[in-house]
């Protein structure tokens, strides 16, 4: 689709390339310029949102999980919601052991 810019420095994206892009109103958009292409890519989620305060708030607790798990600081993995929740109230966790084997 073709669209001529005007002497105004707005360009409008039609409709329908809107729709095919899955763009919808409130939607953040980035462009990138190389030369005389211009690429329109939808923002990621969240990024831009936070301040430079809060992104080191979850940089260090990223950070602070990571390396959790490197040091083996996790809980168990849970096969269902009643396993984690038996371990909460302090009951066993141990699943049975499937027959068979491997």
């Amino acid at each position: 689709m073709t669209v001529t810019v005007k002497n105004r420095s707005r360009i409008v994206v039609p409709e329908v390339v809107q729709r095919r892009a899955g763009i919808k109103s409130g939607d953040r958009l980035e462009f990138k310029v190389s030369g005389r292409v211009i690429t329109i890519l939808p923002e990621p989620p969240g990024s831009g949102d936070d301040t430079p305060a809060q992104r080191r708030v979850i940089d260090a607790q990223i950070a602070e999980g990571l390396d959790d798990i490197r040091k083996g600081r996790v809980s168990p993995r849970f096969g269902t919601v009643d396993e984690m929740l038996a371990s909460l109230k302090g009951k066993s966790t141990q699943r049975p052991k499937k027959s068979g084997s491997r």
